[in-house]
């Protein structure tokens, strides 16, 4: 999730996208993404497992912030919201 374009970025990972991206956008999503305002949906990835989930959300929290700009901006170059594209 993001604030803007180039903006505050938040990584996390759940297994109610739709219900955490409404928790976001309603200012219970944290302090961080409270503070920053960031409620925007500009990247998600599904996976099978909880295993699988956990450990590509912390390598993608350890990368630099380069690589997480090019990770969105390979599939979302205008930063768009695609809560829209959520799979139910």
């Amino acid at each position: 999730m993001a604030s803007r374009p180039g903006g505050a970025i938040y990584i996390g990972r759940t297994s109610d996208l739709a219900n955490r991206v409404a928790q976001h956008r309603s200012g219970k999503g944290g302090i961080h993404t409270a503070k920053y305002k960031i409620d925007r949906l500009i990247w998600f990835e599904m996976h099978e497992n909880f295993e699988a989930s956990l450990l590509r959300e912390r390598r993608i929290k350890r990368w630099r912030r380069a690589w997480k700009n090019d990770l969105i901006m390979a599939r979302n170059p205008q930063w768009r919201d695609v809560s829209g594209e959520i799979p139910y």
